[in-house]
């Protein structure tokens, strides 16, 4: 139950990572935000990003193995990479429809399920 309640956490955490690290791109077609300078998106940004702790910290304690969890740090670590990249790729795809996903980052992601593989490997 702690590894799904962890990786369940880390999903969220990381939706509101990727809102506040790259959501303000689109602020430009959003009226009312267009023009806003760098210092409000910063802030906008990192009050987005308390969410994401709000979250991230939870998951790791409850997943680490010292705190009673069934992941060591380095299996957390895999876990929430795959996670972020995962999470990003999905809202890239939704959100900037000029980006497109290519064989080369399918492989990429491969070599990330393997690395998670081998992590998890006794």
């Amino acid at each position: 139950m702690k590894a799904l309640a962890t990786i369940g956490l880390l999903i969220v955490s990381n939706v509101f990572m990727t809102l506040a690290w790259y959501g303000h791109l689109k602020f430009g077609e959003i009226k009312g935000l267009d023009k806003l300078g760098l210092w409000a998106v910063i802030l906008i940004s990192w009050g987005i990003a308390l969410f994401e702790y709000c979250f991230q910290i939870p998951a790791n304690r409850i997943g680490f193995r010292e705190n009673g969890g069934p992941f060591s740090l380095f299996e957390l670590k895999a876990i929430q990479e795959v996670i972020t990249l995962t999470v990003f790729t999905v809202f890239t795809l939704l959100v900037f429809k000029t980006e497109t996903f290519r064989l080369n980052h399918f492989i990429g992601f491969i070599f990330l399920v393997l690395a998670v593989f081998f992590i998890f490997k006794k």
